[in-house]
């Protein structure tokens, strides 16, 4: 049977239709991933915390010895130095959070309520728990007699870290459900090495230590893992509906677009029936 193009509720309904208020499998299976996650992520933001106000020694004298060495590196080679602030500029917090915003707009526009109110969510957290985590213990950043690279504000955690790592996870979290398994690996090499390469350029330039970019990327996940959780809890199936109806709508339009015009019918001839 046909399905309805024309932007009713039923053309935008997925198949099955919904399944009421009980959560599924793989709603329950969602709900334990992101709690484990999350829990995970702030017990080791958390454990980074403590030992930075400590100021415990083996991980102080990792941190010195590694903004030490890269810093000697980066004083030597220029070139080197001018590309790790030309991608540490691209992967600027103000950026990330203008692309989240960019596809938050978008879900609106789509009529994905929960999804777009769950990217604003994200990117709003990710920002409180950069400054939260600043204004709480107002770790120095790295100091050195000929800089490279200047930085503002207190070092833990890194907001680069963070604002990257909320944003790649958050538009592969929206691209996952409607990609096949190559598209899938290439977004997700892609967001692991923006994240990873935005978190290197914040060491390489001497302006955080490993321990912030490590604190930032774990309070990225622990907040794109709490929000989900909360929106799961909140608004039971609501989010995964929104995925799907996401899915059907650029699906629809897609085949719309794709499919081949049908053959004109031949001209009726004279004599023929």
């Amino acid at each position: 049977m046909h399905q309805p193009t024309d932007g009713s509720p039923a053309a935008e309904r997925p198949p099955g239709g919904d399944r009421g208020d009980h959560r599924s499998p793989v709603q329950r299976r969602t709900l334990l991933r992101c709690a484990g996650i999350g829990l995970a992520s702030l017990l080791l933001f958390t454990a980074l915390l403590v030992l930075v106000k400590a100021d415990w020694s083996p991980l102080a004298r990792l941190d010195h010895g590694w903004v030490a060495a890269l810093h000697r590196y980066a004083v030597r080679h220029s070139v080197w130095t001018a590309a790790m602030q030309t991608m540490a500029d691209l992967g600027a917090p103000w950026t990330m959070r203008a692309l989240l915003g960019a596809a938050a707009l978008w879900l609106w526009c789509v009529r994905a309520r929960v999804l777009a109110g769950w990217a604003v969510s994200v990117g709003l957290l990710g920002w409180a728990a950069s400054g939260g985590g600043r204004a709480l213990i107002g770790r120095p950043r790295p100091h050195f007699a000929d800089p490279v690279a200047i930085g503002s504000g207190a070092g833990f955690p890194s907001g680069h870290a963070i604002a990257s790592a909320v944003t790649c996870g958050a538009l592969l979290v929206l691209l996952w459900p409607r990609a096949d398994r190559a598209v899938r690996a290439v977004a997700g090499t892609g967001a692991a090495l923006t994240v990873l390469g935005v978190g290197w350029t914040r060491l390489a330039l001497g302006v955080h230590y490993p321990s912030d970019v490590l604190a930032g990327w774990a309070a990225a996940a622990a907040v794109l893992a709490g929000v989900t959780l909360a929106v799961e809890l909140w608004l039971p199936g609501r989010f995964g509906r929104d995925v799907r109806r996401l899915h059907w709508r650029l699906r629809s339009r897609v085949q719309r677009v794709l499919a081949p015009p049908l053959p004109l019918e031949p001209d009726h001839e004279p004599g023929r029936s």
